[in-house]
């Protein structure tokens, strides 16, 4: 089994990765990892999915679980409505308990090797790219289960890898209406059928996804620790290209294309669409940079604290077995 303090790093852990896979564009794997416990999760996700079954493991899967099941349940309205209506101040606590994993990571890449810094130098350049890409390259995509399976298969590894959000992936591909449309109409009772052939290869492709994902985290920590704690670090520091808090939404035009559908006078004037308008960058207020400053400063220091928590335990995040 696992100690309490592992316990409650876990469940933090996992009520924050629930928390960030409600707010558009950031990464639940982001916030394990802020949180210290990324290398327990992936470890356990490893374990469980080649049958080397450990008590521990379970554990640990099963807090984690708990407490993202219990963010999303809870706090699905809330947050919602926070980003839509105070979207810097809550991408600014976002953006804080994001930077207050950097430490934690830092102290795991020590000493630094050349390894490490390529590593995190390619990791913040395909942070950038990734936050700068128009979701719209994909808005004309067609479907196939070809397609279907790649976009299940990167929404997976998106949910294990750190920075990385699923729902923009899928946004780029072309398949997130596709997906969510059929979800929606299994809800609704619609044709179970034709709902299938688009949930299932999807659902095949992500179990790949965060299998496989996982099993060459573990792989790549053991053999490459110094490069790969290096790469990791880099998606943290380059989560601020997708994290920067002074964006507003704005009235999209009728007939522009979002999320591959064409927007109408309707589709703007119902409330829960609001939070698929297109954002553009403002220029805040003196008041509003103070309170993003305070709100980042809450945000990282909540991080280290969890960070610290069972810290000498914590120190296990970084144990290798070989050195690159």
């Amino acid at each position: 089994m696992i100690s309490l303090m592992t316990a409650v790093r876990c469940l933090i852990g996992g009520v924050l990765m629930g928390l960030a896979n409600l707010v558009p564009g950031i990464s639940g794997g982001t916030m394990l990892l802020a949180c210290g416990v990324y290398r327990r999760f992936v470890d356990a996700v490893a374990r469980v999915t080649t049958f080397r079954w450990s008590m521990q493991a379970l554990a640990v899967l099963a807090v984690i679980a708990t407490g993202a099941g219990a963010a999303i349940l809870l706090g699905a309205g809330l947050v919602s409505e926070l980003v839509i209506e105070n979207r810097w101040g809550t991408f600014s606590v976002f953006l804080g308990l994001t930077l207050g994993g950097i430490p934690l990571v830092w102290s795991l890449v020590k000493p630094w090797r050349t390894s490490s810094i390529i590593t995190c130098l390619i990791a913040v350049l395909a942070m950038a790219l990734l936050a700068f890409a128009p979701a719209s390259l994909g808005a004309q995509a067609g479907s196939n289960w070809v397609l279907l399976f790649i976009a299940g298969l990167l929404g997976g590894a998106a949910m294990v890898l750190p920075g990385l959000s699923g729902a923009y992936l899928l946004l780029i591909l072309g398949q997130y209406v596709v997906i969510l449309s059929s979800i929606e109409m299994l809800l609704e009772g619609g044709s179970m059928g034709e709902a299938m052939r688009v949930l299932v290869p999807v659902g095949c492709g992500a179990v790949v996804g965060i299998v496989g994902i996982s099993n060459l985290m573990k792989w790549l920590l053991q053999r490459f620790p110094h490069g790969t704690h290096g790469f990791l670090l880099g998606l943290l520091a380059g989560a601020v290209f997708g994290l920067w808090p002074f964006y507003e939404y704005r009235t999209p035009d009728v007939g522009q294309v979002i999320r591959g559908q064409e927007v109408t006078q309707d589709w703007i004037d119902t409330p829960k669409n609001r939070k698929h308008w297109p954002t553009a960058v403002f220029s805040p207020s003196g008041g509003q940079v103070a309170g993003a400053f305070a709100l980042g400063l809450i945000g990282f220091a909540g991080s280290v604290s969890i960070g610290r928590l069972g810290a000498r335990e914590a120190s296990g995040e970084g144990v290798t077995t070989k050195r690159n």
